[in-house]
């Protein structure tokens, strides 16, 4: 289990750093886009589902926001929808049990639980952030108050990297020609996507997990903790998410006990604050406190109540359920949601601005390096 998930952590790296380099010019004029923060919101989404890694994508919206090329408030919405772009992976794991009826149906419940959950905070803080600037007003006066931004930006960000990330720069630059890493890149994450749910399901069957099992989703609170602290480890929502999937397609764990582990793994990815404020630049420190804000929320607004935590729960109970009737409808689900709705609003958007706010427009700054993968 172990060789399976470092595989897979090395492929989601390659996957990231191989998109980056391939197109980072479409990269930049992509973030220029979001003047309107409803195209801004799905720009994130798009991006973040294609590179496969949040992180990537808010250490691209740090370093063009420190450049001068975007405002905090037009960054916000990309932020967001990294946010929901990064759940793609845990989906995708479900369908490795896709010729298992019973299996199927509560892997896919249990992929789509993390997307769901992050949907729906959007659906609560977006309109805050569009109307009132709830996140980006808070971050600043956080920044401002608890924060030494004395030192000088430099450009030079990197969030949280995976360990995996020398063997991963090996590869490509070994490589060297970034279609050809991407499509490995591609190739690994399925291959290690089926390594990993056969290797964890032998791990699930053995008494020593059922046992730890038993002690980490014991409670809400101990299972939130535990979700906190696993991603906060091995920096990646992504990951941690995944290895849910395995589990509540076996019977191991009970969605509605994978659920507060989830919310965790939300807050744990945030270490990127933590790793930002050592950089002591404004910009770098506002994007990862609005990125801890919206999780933090997220939680709050859903950990405390029984009743509403069951909400997330039974709407992927019910996208899993329909899934096993017409497999057609899991698919259908992944590229409509993160692909085609996005990218349609985007287009149809591109030249809207639906709020007014104050951006003084400054010449196209050199920021090819910012695109550069970390």
């Amino acid at each position: 289990m172990l060789l399976a998930f470092l595989l897979f952590m090395l492929s989601i790296d390659m996957l990231t750093v191989s998109l980056v380099q391939f197109n980072s010019e479409f990269a930049q004029q992509l973030f220029q886009a979001t003047n309107n923060p409803f195209v801004g919101l799905f720009i994130g989404l798009l991006m973040t589902a294609l590179i496969q890694s949040s992180s990537t994508v808010t250490a691209m919206v740090v370093a063009v926001v420190a450049a001068g090329t975007l405002s905090l408030e037009q960054a916000v919405p990309l932020v967001m929808g990294a946010n929901i772009g990064t759940t793609i992976t845990s989906t995708l794991v479900a369908f490795s049990f896709i010729m298992k009826k019973n299996e199927f149906k509560k892997a896919l419940s249990a992929g789509v639980l993390h997307d769901i959950f992050n949907i729906l905070t959007v659906l609560v803080l977006f309109p805050l952030e569009v109307y009132f600037g709830f996140l980006s007003q808070m971050a600043i006066y956080i920044t401002n108050t608890f924060f030494d931004t004395t030192v000088t930006d430099n450009g030079n960000y990197t969030y949280n990297v995976l360990f995996t990330r020398p063997v991963t720069m090996w590869l490509v630059n070994l490589i060297s020609q970034p279609l050809i890493s991407l499509l490995l890149a591609i190739a690994l994450v399925f291959a290690s996507i089926k390594f990993l749910s056969v290797s964890v399901f032998r791990v699930f069957m053995s008494p020593s997990y059922n046992n730890a099992s038993k002690h980490i989703f014991q409670r809400p609170y101990i299972a939130f903790l535990y979700g906190i602290f696993f991603t906060a480890a091995v920096q990646s929502s992504t990951v941690t998410s995944s290895l849910i999937v395995p589990a509540v397609a076996n019977r191991k764990v009970s969605l509605v006990k994978a659920f507060p582990f989830i919310i965790g793994a939300n807050i744990g990815t945030c270490i990127t604050a933590a790793i930002a404020a050592i950089y002591k630049t404004e910009a770098a420190i506002s994007i990862a406190i609005v990125h801890f804000l919206f999780n933090f929320f997220g939680a709050l607004l859903f950990l405390p109540f029984p009743a509403i935590r069951k909400i997330p729960v039974k709407l992927s109970t019910y996208l899993g359920r329909e899934s096993v009737r017409t497999r057609f409808v899991g698919f259908a689900y992944i590229v409509f949601t993160f692909f085609i709705i996005p990218f349609l609003l985007i287009y149809f958007n591109k030249d809207g601005d639906i709020r007014q706010m104050g951006i003084n427009q400054i010449q196209k700054p050199q920021t090819e390096e910012v695109f550069k993968a970390p």
